[in-house]
């Protein structure tokens, strides 16, 4: 892998589920580690969906191996965050993650 592709932070974000004040279950994202990735858009797209204009931006996010990596997972670069759909160890060589994601927002 060329490093000199790998040009975005990328933070790494788990959930924890904890009670809140009121003894319901309150979702929190934590860091898990920020590292270097290529950050590609792939496509786009969008849907009407219960009166919004609902666009979607899927993303090919490529780091160095890491293990530990689900889908369950999200990344977050330069205030944007994207939900990782697949995670794919290319070639089984356990050197770079290719990461599948969605970036989606509401308007209107």
């Amino acid at each position: 892998m060329r490093s000199g592709r790998l040009r975005h932070r990328v933070t790494i974000q788990q959930e924890a589920t904890s009670l809140n004040g009121y003894g319901e279950n309150a979702g929190t994202w934590s860091d898990v580690a920020t590292v270097w990735a290529a950050v590609e858009p792939v496509s786009g797209k969008e849907a009407f969906s219960a009166g919004q204009n609902m666009a979607t931006q899927a993303v090919r996010v490529v780091m160095r191996y890491r293990a530990g990596v689900t889908p369950q997972m999200r990344l977050v670069s330069d205030g944007i965050t994207y939900n990782i759909e697949a995670v794919v160890n290319r070639d089984e060589r356990n050197r770079e993650l290719e990461l599948m994601c969605v970036r989606g927002q509401a308007s209107g």
